[in-house]
């Protein structure tokens, strides 16, 4: 299966805006996960693999190639790493994650265990 790609048919978009297109890239199964657990720099596959818990080893290489392939993930030396568009892209998803952490407890009243503490860092982005 190739990534979704802006100009294409993707999921909720005929067109394929681009917004749709990431959208539907980052909606594939354990692709934010990948892009969590790189934050904490070079992995090797084994690695991302006990980082992301219980993924498959088929479903993370075919989340590799699909991160790869949109230039969001790179293998080094030492691993696979974010590229620069990785950690921008990043960079743009932590406030969003903040955000849907005050939306899930106000009209939800529901909060993952640790969430607002693993999110402060989001007001200092000097630490990305």
């Amino acid at each position: 299966m190739s990534i979704p790609s802006p100009g294409k048919k993707v999921r909720g978009s005929l067109s394929g805006s681009p917004i749709n297109a990431l959208f539907d890239l980052l909606g594939r199964r354990w692709a934010l996960g990948i892009l969590w657990n790189l934050e904490e720099g070079p992995c090797t596959f084994r690695n991302l693999q006990e980082r992301c818990g219980d993924i498959s080893p088929s479903i993370l290489n075919s989340r590799i190639k699909d991160l790869r392939e949109a230039d969001l993930v790179e293998k080094s030396l030492d691993g696979y790493v974010l590229t620069l568009r990785g950690k921008e892209l990043r960079a743009i998803i932590l406030p969003l994650g903040k955000w849907s952490a005050v939306w899930s407890k106000e009209v939800f009243d529901y909060m993952r265990p640790c969430m607002l503490e693993q999110l402060e860092h989001i007001d200092h982005p000097e630490s990305l």
